[in-house]
């Protein structure tokens, strides 16, 4: 649980530094803070679900998570489409790793809801 706190905190952080990058333009200003936005969201909303009460809200807790993650990487994606026909891939460097991250994070948070979900029907039974 600590790494994945670490590591949602570190993406957040991460995904700031890179908009701190991106050209300061009216068209950026507007996917930089919703890319901070949701990547801010990944990590505070899975504090939030290591709170939970129940495993039941865990798993709504996470599969908010699990969407805010999914944002984060589709505007990643149109940060990426914008930076290699603007400016010949000038931040894929940048973009592109934080891209692998949110994928993987999705993942995980996949995983993890699905296995509660599972622990959640064996309870029933």
């Amino acid at each position: 649980m600590r790494d994945l706190k670490d590591s949602t905190k570190r993406f957040a952080l991460n995904i700031f530094y890179l908009c701190d990058q991106l050209p300061d333009t009216p068209a950026f200003r507007i996917y930089k803070g919703q890319l901070i936005r949701c990547a801010s969201s990944v990590g505070a909303n899975y504090r939030a679900s290591c709170r939970a009460k129940s495993n039941k809200d865990f798993i709504n807790k996470l599969k908010i998570v699990e969407e805010e993650v999914d944002e984060s990487a589709f505007f990643l994606e149109i940060l990426k489409d914008i930076d290699s026909k603007k400016h010949n891939s000038k931040y894929s460097d940048l973009i592109n790793p934080l891209w692998d991250e949110a994928n993987q994070l999705t993942a995980i948070f996949v995983t993890s809801i699905k296995t509660a979900r599972k622990r959640k029907n064996k309870n029933k039974t």
